[in-house]
């Protein structure tokens, strides 16, 4: 049957011409054999955070919801099935003495849809959520079920980890877990010049470390997270409980909890978002003309703050971080407000900088742009003619992406 679809910030709508829910794999690989016999196309969907149109078509949508659940728990791993919401997979591991090893500051998001566009958290020793998978399971665009993983096809994994959904309808997959702990959370207000100054320090003596920029305020409030069974190296800034006057005006410890009920934030307000990954190294002078240019021009129309996380470097080929360790920064702005000109402004920044935009934020690249700063760009195409060589994935909004023009 046609449905509308709206994402979650409602800056994307469409109504394509089947919306389809399959019960389990046999049912994923009957839409794929009859959407490559029909000659139209596929695309997976999951919670619809995603604020580009990865998701849009006017062929077959295929909602991953029905499919959802840990299926097993083994030691140090874990496997799940595609659609299984991040709330719901940190409570199936905690239940079973588990953890993912981070997470991102939502939690609504499916598990495939969040790893397909590099969805990540922040803490400079931690990789976005795709490096947390270590197996792979998908529909190929030839009906074809594939187990990728160390022992099988191992040669696709950096390419099936984070795909963007071009490669085949992941089904469920492996992750790479831990017994699982609890954080403590602490957050307080400082000038921006005093969060700059120690910004390294607090990324190095900290596990989990971001922070917000208020331009209205020119002032940042700072977010850390700890292990509780582990003693943290906290230096530069008061205990909890005792600001310091002149640059803390507020300091507060958040309810201590585990992983998965710490980091994840509630969202009541809908925003639209551009992120950009920045070389580490980028990050002061970026950050500094960012910082300039929201000042001098869309100070009074910027109801948001911007927030600047930080990714270690990994080897996944479509990856914002591969080969790099990455200090991102992300402009928000209320859906009820103007977005684009503000944008447009920070892209034009961040590319000047060297910075890969998130697959799943707003963007304005196309891959003639963005074939440079991937080094393993090529490779993920052959992988991609491989695993679906008629197309059946292939969206006009995939081939922007993917494909130059002649």
């Amino acid at each position: 049957m046609a449905r509308s679809f709206v994402n979650w910030s409602g800056s994307l709508s469409f109504t394509p011409a089947e919306y389809v829910e399959p019960a389990d794999e046999d049912e994923v690989r009957a839409v794929v054999l009859r959407a490559r016999e029909a000659g139209t196309t596929i695309r997976p969907v999951g919670s619809g955070h995603s604020s580009s149109p990865l998701v849009r078509t006017d062929g077959i949508l295929l909602n991953l919801d029905r499919m959802a659940g840990v299926l097993s728990d083994d030691g140090g791993l874990a496997t799940a099935r595609a659609g299984t919401k991040l709330k719901a997979l940190g409570e199936g591991l905690y239940d079973a003495g588990l953890a993912m090893d981070n997470l991102g500051d939502v939690d609504y998001q499916s598990i495939a849809g969040a790893t397909a566009t590099g969805t990540h958290g922040t803490g400079i020793r931690f990789g976005n959520l795709s490096t947390q998978l270590v197996g792979v399971r998908l529909v190929t665009g030839t009906g074809q079920t594939l187990d990728i993983g160390p022992d099988d096809h191992a040669d696709l994994l950096p390419a099936a980890r984070l795909s963007l959904g071009a490669l085949g309808v992941v089904t469920q997959v492996t992750l790479d877990v831990q017994p699982r702990y609890e954080l403590r959370r602490r957050a307080w207000c400082a000038p921006v010049d005093w969060t700059l100054d120690h910004l390294a320090e607090l990324q190095h003596t900290n596990r989990n470390m971001d922070f917000y920029w208020y331009p209205r305020s020119d002032r940042t409030q700072v977010r850390t997270m700890n292990r509780t069974d582990e003693k943290p190296v906290e230096r530069g800034w008061p205990a909890p409980g005792r600001p310091q006057r002149g640059w803390a005006d507020e300091l507060r410890e958040a309810e201590v909890g585990p992983t998965h009920r710490t980091i994840p934030q509630h969202r009541d307000l809908r925003f639209e978002e551009i992120e950009y990954m920045l070389p580490a190294e980028a990050f002061t002078a970026c950050f500094a003309e960012v910082r300039r240019q929201i000042l001098d021009r869309h100070r009074r129309t910027v109801g948001w703050r911007v927030l600047v996380r930080s990714i270690a470097a990994d080897d996944l080929w479509l990856s914002n971080a591969y080969g790099r360790a990455t200090i991102t920064i992300a402009c928000l702005q209320n859906t009820s407000l103007p977005y684009e000109e503000y944008f447009r402004d920070m892209e034009a920044v961040f590319r000047q900088y060297g910075g890969r935009p998130h697959w799943g934020k707003k963007h304005w690249l196309t891959a003639r742009d963005l074939r440079p700063l991937y080094p393993c760009w090529d490779d993920f195409q052959a992988v991609r003619r491989r695993l679906d060589p008629d197309g059946v994935f292939r969206t006009p909004d995939l081939a922007r992406l993917l494909e130059e023009e002649n």
